[in-house]
């Protein structure tokens, strides 16, 4: 499986109808599909389609038509996604009307054109799940602790001041958890 770690965007245009298409990482798509509809308030329609992988290992798929004819938006967006083997990313594609009706059969090559082509103009990436990890340590090792996060690239997600210890909370790959199991960082052996 791959994904995407920024917001590409491509655009086609279909008898003078245009489709302008992004691919996004998931935590990014809600942000985008508001500002999406402020930017473009002329728009005849925004849809999007997405693909994420929740905390039991299910694959949780959605799209929608946001007004065009039932499976001719959506769906076809959806299925580029799963052609592709993406995960964890979404596609919203902005369609300016052109004067011309596309038909249904029209519209679902429209919008599959659209998100293929944001798809290969894009730079995939390998998909790693990551493992979440609360990892205390004494402040006297804070210094330490830090220093093994800035080598390897991690930003944690939370950090708080306790007592006698200080708290982290990552998101990790598995390939950089058994570094910091290496490094004595994390054990799970507890």
């Amino acid at each position: 499986m791959n994904s995407v770690n920024s917001t590409f965007k491509d655009q086609v245009e279909v008898k003078k109808s245009k489709f302008i298409s992004y691919l996004v990482p998931i935590k990014e798509y809600k942000i985008l599909l508001a500002t999406l509809k402020k930017e473009h308030p002329k728009a005849s329609h925004i849809i999007y389609a997405y693909r994420e992988l929740n905390e039991f290992d299910q694959v949780v798929e959605n799209s929608t038509d946001d007004g065009e004819p039932k499976g001719a938006a959506g769906v076809p967006t959806l299925n580029q996604l799963r052609g592709a083997n993406l995960i964890n990313c979404a596609i919203l594609t902005v369609r300016y009307f052109g004067g011309t009706k596309l038909g249904v059969g029209g519209m679902v090559r429209a919008y599959s054109s659209a998100a293929k082509s944001v798809v290969l103009k894009s730079n995939l990436v390998p998909f790693e799940k990551l493992i979440e990890h609360i990892i205390e340590v004494p402040y006297n090792r804070q210094r330490q602790i830090e220093y093994h996060f800035k080598n390897l690239n991690i930003i944690p997600i939370n950090r708080e001041f306790l007592n006698s210890r200080v708290c982290y909370t990552i998101k990790i790959s598995k390939n950089i958890e058994d570094k910091l199991i290496m490094l004595g960082v994390i054990d799970l052996s507890s």
